[in-house]
């Protein structure tokens, strides 16, 4: 892969880690707090806490890809990345394009899903 490549790639991962860090400093400060003076009865405090609870749960999700944001940048820096994990091929610049934290080729990955669906039943 090619410097421009890889310098597009740790710009895409740097601002999506940025978009995600500051949505879960927005979830810290305006989100965790619940107050019950603001709650007219059972059912507002109800629904507030399951649009809490899902606004945590997608925090926790994002948490993992920032995660896999940091592993990517560390593949970028090792000289590693855009490399298959499974097969040692490259992964084409538009797989990443569209799934940058990515470590398979699609062929791997597909064979990858297709063995956990034949295994999970």
């Amino acid at each position: 892969m090619n410097s421009a490549h890889l310098e597009e790639f740790r710009l895409l991962l740097t601002e999506e880690k940025k978009r995600l860090l500051k949505k879960a400093a927005h979830t810290i400060k305006n989100e965790i707090e619940l107050s019950k003076d603001d709650m007219a009865d059972e059912a507002d405090m109800a629904s507030a806490l399951t649009d809490q609870n899902l606004s945590l749960r997608l925090r926790g999700r994002e948490r993992s890809l920032i995660d896999k944001i940091d592993l990517a940048i560390g593949r970028i820096e090792q000289g590693e990345f855009g490399a298959c994990a499974a097969c040692g091929d490259d992964i084409d610049v538009d797989r990443l394009r569209a799934r940058p934290v990515t470590t398979m080729c699609i062929a791997c990955k597909e064979e990858q899903e297709r063995r956990e669906r034949l295994y999970s039943d």
